[in-house]
């Protein structure tokens, strides 16, 4: 059985992410939980849920299988997901959602302690789904209640941001909430900060009326229309539940997400005072981050795509007392964490807001080196990718003899003005080319001919 992609489980409600399944992964998460006990008191989950019209049902049916396997539940209704990971914390929690996919689908993502479950517990709850293991005794079943959990998550953004940049001191700001979670938070962190916000798409509702969840510069083109006539210092785009954030400038352009990355990154080396501060980050992330980090006086680690949980621990655990990690993200997603081990968007929003009335936008992306960088997807069954990522190892550095290459994750080459790495898809039947580079164009046609070949020589 093979549930969890990167982000949890997540697919069709009436073909994947049934309530059946809800139940039968409550119940083995509740087992699983079971081997820790505190002081002989039941295991306790937080469960939480976005604004999708199946998350009610879906919420209902994981907490009836948490109850059955004996766990105590603590239902927080609808909220962002990064509420639901500070509302975590000390316990577990399960977020019903499927973050920034289309309202047919949704999707559960478990934590522990406000971070989310490892490889090592997902495949153990996993086992546990398979083997349909019977409820506990009738007399060992959970209670159920309801709490509020916004308010003290949106107290503690708001406290945390306060810490880094200047008072927002009226600075306008549109935030487009998507008809997400990002509504029930993020405005008011803002304003409570002292902005005054302007909020489109925000009323919650699971059908995404305004635009599709995911926020792109296609679908955020109402938002980027809004900001052009130049009144407002900035715009942000979240999703559906509220742990991403993209930036609009105040001519309606995208700030590239590495660039919002690079930015984040080497504020966070800057305003720490530990003699090692790491940033953690992914492959496909630009090397603008690192020069941005080195410049702070800082150092980066890679780790694959949707574990910058484990790269965290991983630089804890292999550094030395001096080492702090300051700040984990990949594109996008952000894990603050003087805050907390999860990703926030609502505390990205927050503080880039706070660094956006010290200095400006423009006056932040100015030092960030933005060469050209594109994405590609290239078809690759499921079945030929670990055959062709193989082939890959040989066939990239032959065609690029100058570069030096990594094959850790995936297989990427430095190329002096810039790099490309080519990974597989942990979701889709791609084989992913990103590359960053003063003639972008020739790398990507160059590698994209590489990787087709050798995916029609491994049919």
């Amino acid at each position: 059985m093979d549930l969890f992609g990167t982000a949890g489980i997540r697919g069709d409600v009436r073909e994947r992410v049934t309530p059946s399944l809800a139940l039968r992964v409550g119940r083995a998460a509740a087992r699983e939980a079971a081997d820790e006990p505190v002081d002989d008191e039941p295991v306790e989950f937080v469960v939480g849920r976005d604004g999708r019209e199946t998350g009610d049902a879906l919420a209902s049916a994981v907490t009836a299988g948490l109850q059955a396997g004996g766990a105590r539940v603590v239902r927080v209704g609808r909220v962002p997901s990064p509420a639901l990971a500070f509302a975590a914390q000390g316990r577990r929690g399960v977020m019903v959602t499927a973050s920034h996919n289309p309202p047919s689908d949704n999707g559960l993502k478990l934590f522990h302690d406000g971070e989310e479950y490892d490889d090592d517990a997902e495949r153990r709850i996993e086992r546990a789904v398979a083997a349909e293991e019977r409820p506990v005794d009738w007399a060992s079943w959970g209670a159920a209640e309801r709490a509020d959990t916004l308010p003290a998550y949106r107290r503690a953004v708001t406290e945390y941001a306060s810490g880094h940049g200047a008072p927002l001191d009226g600075l306008r700001i549109a935030a487009d909430a998507g008809n997400g979670m990002a509504a029930r938070a993020v405005p008011g962190v803002l304003r409570e900060l002292g902005a005054t916000v302007v909020t489109l798409n925000g009323s919650v509702d699971g059908h995404f009326p305004g635009r599709e969840s995911k926020p792109t510069p296609e679908s955020l083109a109402d938002l980027r229309a809004f900001l052009a006539d130049g009144a407002f210092a900035f715009g942000l785009g979240h999703d559906g539940d509220a742990d991403r954030v993209v930036v609009v400038d105040a001519d309606g352009e995208v700030v590239h997400e590495d660039t919002v990355l690079a930015i984040l990154a080497g504020h966070y080396v800057r305003a720490s005072d530990a003699a090692d501060p790491v940033v953690v980050t992914t492959p496909n992330a630009s090397a603008r981050i690192d020069e941005r980090v080195a410049e702070a006086g800082g150092r980066v680690e890679r780790v694959r795509l949707g574990a910058l949980h484990e790269g965290v621990a991983a630089a804890r655990r292999d550094g030395v007392a001096e080492t702090e990690v300051v700040f984990a993200a990949e594109p996008w997603k952000h894990i603050h964490t003087g805050l907390g081990p999860w990703i926030d968007g609502v505390a990205s929003a927050a503080v880039l807001a706070r660094l956006v009335a010290d200095s400006g936008l423009e006056a932040l992306r100015e030092p960030v080196a933005e060469r050209p960088y594109r994405k590609i997807s290239v078809q690759c069954p499921d079945d030929r990718k670990a055959a062709v990522m193989t082939a890959l190892e040989t066939a990239l550095p032959a065609e690029f003899p100058e570069a030096a290459v990594d094959t850790e994750h995936g297989v990427r080459l430095e190329l002096g003005e810039g790099w490309v790495l080519v990974r597989p898809s942990g979701t889709e039947p791609y084989v992913r080319v990103y590359a960053e580079h003063d003639d972008v164009d020739t790398v990507v046609e160059r590698t994209v001919g590489v990787v087709e070949a050798t995916v029609a020589d491994a049919g």
